[in-house]
């Protein structure tokens, strides 16, 4: 099965009419070019201009105003890598926005039988399984939508969000 990638990959951010769910696995993810100066920043310390997320955070915001609902629950391991303590910085904007952000330990996912693929979960009907190169670029998703397996995705989407943490809370069980 082909991958969907470029314009028709981000399609499904515009696409969807209820509901966005993504189950986020990985260590770390290969920058973007306009995440590389961001990251280089916070750890050196320095202030992070968040213009480079403005349009992910628009996109968030609008589908917030029109009553879609965008969520995400974020397998990590602790310590922290850098990447993560970006990712929690960076995540209080995307929350600000309108997309409700959780934690879960690795070891407590994989206690939950959580699979360790990374992937959204669209209106309870399609999943877009994301596809990495050993580099973690993302190549692009295969779209399912098999009744069977969306509704095993479903039981995991509910699993990961109510055994995960808010942000806040997250970060203050590890200190």
């Amino acid at each position: 099965m082909p991958l969907l990638s470029g314009e028709d990959f981000e399609q499904l951010f515009t696409s969807f009419e209820t509901s966005a769910f993504r189950l986020e696995t990985r260590e770390r993810y290969h920058l973007a070019k306009n995440e590389a100066e961001p990251l280089r920043r916070f750890l050196e310390g320095r202030p992070v201009d968040m213009r480079w997320l403005g349009s992910w955070l628009d996109l968030v915001q609008e589908h917030t105003r029109q009553g879609r609902s965008m969520s995400r629950v974020r397998v990590v391991s602790r310590p922290f890598s850098d990447y993560t303590r970006f990712g929690l910085m960076v995540s209080e904007h995307n929350i600000n926005a309108g997309d409700h952000i959780r934690y879960l330990e690795r070891s407590e996912a994989g206690r939950l039988g959580l699979p360790h693929s990374d992937w959204w979960l669209f209106d309870d009907e399609r999943v877009a399984l994301l596809h990495f190169t050993s580099d973690d670029i993302l190549l692009g998703a295969e779209i399912v939508t098999d009744p069977t397996a969306v509704e095993q995705y479903r039981r995991w989407r509910d699993i990961a969000w109510n055994s995960s943490a808010g942000r806040e809370e997250f970060v203050k069980s590890g200190a």
